[in-house]
């Protein structure tokens, strides 16, 4: 039998770092890999860059894979290019480097997903074409796979046809969601993928079109009626969804979610959907731990579909969640593990291990710095700046603020370190990751940004970087026009 070939990796880290590392790796032996250590240059693994990983790495002959410090700033994607070796970013923390090599020395696969997300444009009468593809856009590169046109109430809506079409065009799935009867004849005739939804009254409706439908209960609560309709439609040989309806939370939450698991086990063989903007829509609370939490009952339940819905301000990433969280619970449910320590995109508003540095370890490194630029970090202890010149910690920007040395002329410097330290004040309150020149991770509550975006705050750190060598120049500058100045007043 031939060997198989391990995988040879190359650990980067810093100075302060390497011995952890080291550690780490021989506890974790033995590995299915073989790997060498390199600090590149630096103390610190945090003060590491993409660039600066490009143009120190050298002989690399026999490398598979190279894994840079969790804190290391940058695109990889542009490293991987010029070494034509694959960089990527280990754990933040080192302790979380065995988790991190746990899925057969890979980070997690967040690819796959086996629930389709239906996203609601709900005031489609009122809107016109242009902005529904705008806003169908938006929803597909957050994740949807059916855009749903919704119609309202003893509202007419003319453009209904030509809305489906330039859908169509778009390479979008359509949806019709309505109750009233002629919405749906219109829909499915110009050709809708799906129709929400049919009841056991209005399924003659499916003769009339080829649409897949939804089917509910003719009275809200009535599961005998839907079971029936299910029947009568199996028997005609045609997809199907069925849903339950999902109730808000004191009006029959939990009577619905049972609604949906006797469905499942009384039906195991069928397509469900669930309606979640009930839930999230009514529920005034942080919508990424309401979608975990759905999801995970969805992914137990095995449901096939969600429509969601982003009409309250409060759900304005609800559907970016549901498409997080359908993949979390997916390679979860997969690994037959719990849905921790695999993907921190529905953490909005806090981090699973905030603070990767003791203040301790902070005084460290700020004995390494031989510059007079700041640095900021946080630790549980608060917000620590520190230079080559000195080392404060507090919890109120305001009290730090007058114990940097800024010149009074200096507006740049004093903007960035505003800025920053306002970063690094939510970041501690919040408990939340901070890392000086980068935006702080709002998980899925945030757009994932382009490529534009990326180039633009690589080119802002890069500037903010430029910044603080002016600066130190300025300041140089300042001090000897300064004594310029008290020599011509003494002159005088």
């Amino acid at each position: 039998m031939q060997k198989t070939t391990q995988e040879h990796i190359l650990f980067l880290t810093g100075k302060l770092a390497q011995k952890r590392l080291e550690n780490i790796l021989k506890e974790m032996a033995p590995t299915e890999f073989t790997y060498e250590i390199r600090n590149i240059g630096v103390s610190v693994a945090a003060l590491m860059t993409a660039q600066m990983v490009t143009r120190r790495l050298s002989d690399l002959m026999g490398v598979n894979r190279i894994i840079v410090p969790g804190l290391c700033r940058g695109d990889l994607s542009v490293t991987t290019e010029a070494l034509g070796i694959e960089c990527i970013r280990g754990p933040i923390d080192l302790k979380d480097l065995p988790v991190f090599f746990g899925r057969d020395c890979k980070p997690p696969d967040l690819n796959n997903y086996n629930v389709e997300i239906f996203a609601e444009i709900v005031d489609a009468p009122m809107v016109s074409i242009d902005n529904i593809l705008n806003r169908a856009e938006k929803y597909r590169r957050d994740g949807a796979n059916v855009i749903d046109v919704g119609c309202l109430p003893d509202t007419s809506f003319p453009h209904l046809e030509e809305t489906i079409q330039a859908l169509h065009n778009a390479g979008f799935k359509v949806s019709i969601d309505s109750l009233e009867e002629e919405d749906l004849i219109r829909g499915g005739r110009a050709g809708a993928d799906y129709l929400l939804s049919l009841k056991e009254t209005t399924l003659w409706i499916a003769d009339e079109v080829d649409s897949v439908p939804i089917l509910i209960p003719e009275t809200h609560g009535d599961m005998e009626s839907l079971y029936r309709t299910i029947e009568k439609f199996s028997d005609r040989g045609r997809p199907f969804y069925a849903d339950a309806i999902l109730d808000p939370i004191h009006f029959g939450f939990t009577e619905s979610i049972i609604r949906y698991h006797e469905l499942r086990q009384n039906c195991p063989d069928i397509k469900i959907m669930m309606g979640v903007g009930n839930l999230t829509e009514l529920t005034e609370a942080d919508t990424t731990g309401i979608n975990a939490i759905l999801f995970g009952l969805i992914s137990e339940m095995q449901l096939n579909a969600v429509l969601a819905t982003e009409v309250s301000p409060h759900c304005c990433s609800a559907i970016r969640e549901a498409d997080k969280a359908r993949r979390l619970m997916y390679a979860a449910r997969k690994d037959d593990s719990l849905p921790k320590g695999i993907d921190g995109s529905l953490l909005g508003m806090h981090a699973r291990k905030p603070f990767p540095y003791t203040e301790e370890e902070i005084r460290e490194i700020q004995q390494q710095v031989k510059d007079p630029s700041y640095r900021i970090q946080v630790s549980k202890d608060g917000i620590h700046v520190y230079n080559r010149d000195g080392f404060n910690t507090e919890i109120n920007p305001f009290e730090l603020f007058p114990k940097l040395d800024l010149l009074q002329e200096d507006a740049p410097h004093a903007f960035y370190m505003g800025v920053e330290l306002s970063k690094a004040q939510i970041a501690w309150q919040l408990g939340k990751n901070y890392m000086q020149d980068e935006e702080l991770n709002w998980g899925a509550c945030t757009d994932t940004k382009t490529e534009a975006q990326k180039d633009l705050d690589s080119r802002a750190a890069h500037t903010m970087k430029d910044l603080r060598k002016d600066t130190a120049e300025y300041k140089e500058e300042g001090s000897t026009l300064k004594a310029s100045r008290n020599r011509k007043k003494k002159n005088k």
